[in-house]
């Protein structure tokens, strides 16, 4: 049996939520000051990571919360091309429960299928 393979994870800076490097985009300052959308991951300077979720996205940009943690100001041109690349993106909080896959999903799942047992029992989400 072969061993597991490693799989990196990041935090979503604005909703805090723990997922694979892959699911989640990275917007890095560069060394020379410059924000970026760093698809692939790999480009150098400091990066900080937000899901695949407009909602994110947005109060990211408008809490500061991208700003805090890539240590730099945002310009008003940054933030309108952070925007406008957020606007391609779904927006989660109005997907059913199985696209959102989050921990409360698999919670909402698992009290459903609780209900349809006839169970009252709370609902354990082991992460």
């Amino acid at each position: 049996m072969t061993p597991a393979k490693h799989v990196p994870l990041r935090t979503c800076v604005q909703c805090r939520q723990v997922r694979s490097k892959r699911e989640l985009i990275r917007i890095v300052r560069t060394p020379e000051g410059t924000i970026e959308m760093d698809e692939r991951g790999k480009a150098a300077g400091r990066g900080a990571y937000l899901c695949r979720n407009r909602t994110c996205w947005e109060d990211a940009i408008r809490h500061e919360r991208l700003e805090h943690a890539l240590k730099t100001t945002l310009s008003a041109a940054d933030k309108k091309r952070l925007l406008e690349y957020g606007q391609q993106l779904p927006c989660l909080a109005e997907a059913s429960p199985e696209e959102r896959n989050t921990d409360e999903a698999v919670a909402e799942k698992g009290h459903a299928l609780s209900e349809a047992k006839g169970d009252t029992a709370a609902v354990t989400v082991l992460g």
